[in-house]
């Protein structure tokens, strides 16, 4: 028999998960909504460089500028990659609109507080500040449990897309959970120091995690725009698979000496 016809046929690209019509109208809403809390950062930026005043503390035009463009790159981020998850298009679209709205109310949250001149987390100083303060709480334990869904999605049913993509997409679900845990932890500590009378020290208490929760926060970005961007060269998939694990390999390395740095500085 002739070696051609017993040779196994290759395996077929796969592509992101067809969308419906709903799942297509969500997304173009995350993706405008993500564009806005974008610019609204970096529009605070312009702020800050007119208004002055400290860039670190609680009480800074950092804040807008910072949450502005982190909530808005992760929102547009979890959009396109939760294409390549085994989902239901219904729940993905119910969890991308729950999402939106959860980044929307964060960021809005922190910029008024801003504008007004508190600290925009961990302040219990008025029944309105409990009330933003609470909000803002409570609003990162619904991203943690969105994200979380999102992540377990990816590890239950392997990833479509390119080749490459679902180790991305798996590996940079993985260390966003890093980051979901570091942020719980900060504002768990704050909470509770708030509670206790240490307000000054509940302020203070979230610096030695910032670096942490920042690093991995995005690489759900990082890591499938990647494998996205080396599907699209002419090497060979084993040269894509060595470049795209030692990527994976730095990340993983630098949230580890992140971590190091929390634990020897908290």
């Amino acid at each position: 028999m002739d070696p051609a016809l017993t040779k196994a046929p290759a395996e077929p690209t796969r592509t992101s998960a067809p969308r419906t019509r709903d799942a297509r109208r969500v997304e173009r809403l995350c993706h405008s909504a993500g564009l806005l809390l974008v610019l609204s950062g970096l529009a605070h930026l312009v702020v800050f460089a007119v208004d002055g005043g400290p860039w670190d503390g609680p009480v800074s035009w950092r804040k807008p500028v910072t949450f502005g463009v982190s909530f808005g790159v992760t929102l547009i981020a979890v959009t396109w990659v939760t294409s390549y998850l085994r989902v239901g298009p219904r729940l993905r679209t119910l969890l991308l609109a729950v999402f939106a709205a959860d980044c929307a109310v964060e960021v809005v949250g922190i910029t008024l507080q801003a504008w007004r001149g508190v600290p925009s987390h961990l302040d219990m100083e008025t029944p309105f500040d409990t009330a933003v303060s609470m909000t803002l709480a409570v609003g990162g334990g619904v991203l943690v449990v969105l994200l979380t869904v999102f992540a377990a999605a990816s590890f239950r049913h392997r990833p479509s897309g390119p080749a490459g993509m679902d180790l991305a997409v798996r590996s940079g679900f993985a260390i966003l959970l890093v980051a979901l845990a570091s942020g719980a932890a900060m504002i768990a500590r704050g909470v509770v120091l708030t509670r206790t009378g240490h307000q000054e020290a509940a302020y203070h208490s979230t610096a030695p995690l910032k670096p942490l929760h920042g690093v991995s926060l995005h690489a759900v970005l990082v890591l499938p725009a990647l494998a996205w961007l080396l599907s699209r060269t002419p090497w060979s998939e084993s040269l894509r698979r060595r470049l795209l694990y030692a990527a994976i390999g730095s990340y993983v390395t630098a949230v580890i000496g992140a971590a190091v740095w929390a634990a020897v500085t908290y």
